[in-house]
């Protein structure tokens, strides 16, 4: 089944039937995690980097923020009965969309920023990323194997772990 993640919001499932998928990846951030040996996985949708700008509102919803939704991100994968050193995380978004202010905030670059400040510190490594650029994407997550599919527009690509830091070209467009 597929299970739409809006935007500041996550899924978790270990329905080997289900497909996460998120839409309007711009600055915003998509983060898969899976476990294949425990057969769990999730996509979270962030939009800002740091909570601190509005700590009412990270309250009310933590998804909203990379520093308070990824660790309740990891913490609902761990409840599902994920490892966290099991997970493999791959990550798509942080572009720079928005041409009329000049990028002057840089949210796509910050929320990378605090998202690698967090997987540092929890010990863990991006497996793939398909980040910058200046165009929104989508992002699907087969629970049952782990596979991501990211699209912009009518192209479409697998992110594979060996895709981490590389700027690859686009291999298919969508039917």
């Amino acid at each position: 089944m597929k299970h739409i993640v809006g935007v500041a919001d996550c899924g978790v499932s270990a329905d080997p039937d289900d497909t996460l998928i998120t839409h309007a990846l711009g600055s915003c951030l998509g983060i898969t995690a899976h476990d294949a040996d425990a057969g769990v996985a999730g996509l979270l949708h962030v939009m800002m980097p740091l909570s601190e700008v509005n700590e009412e509102k990270a309250k009310l919803n933590p998804f909203m923020f990379v520093d308070t939704g990824m660790p309740r991100f990891i913490e609902q994968l761990e409840q599902a009965g994920a490892r966290l050193r099991k997970m493999r995380i791959m990550v798509a978004g942080g572009a720079s969309v928005h041409k009329s202010t000049g990028d002057r905030f840089a949210i796509g670059k910050r929320n990378m920023v605090v998202f690698k400040r967090i997987m540092w510190a929890k010990g863990l490594l991006i497996a793939a990323e398909d980040v910058g650029g200046s165009r929104a994407r989508t992002m699907r997550l087969f629970v049952d194997t782990g596979r991501v599919i990211v699209s912009s527009g009518s192209e479409e690509w697998d992110l594979q772990p060996s895709d981490a830091g590389r700027d690859r070209g686009r291999t298919r467009d969508v039917a």
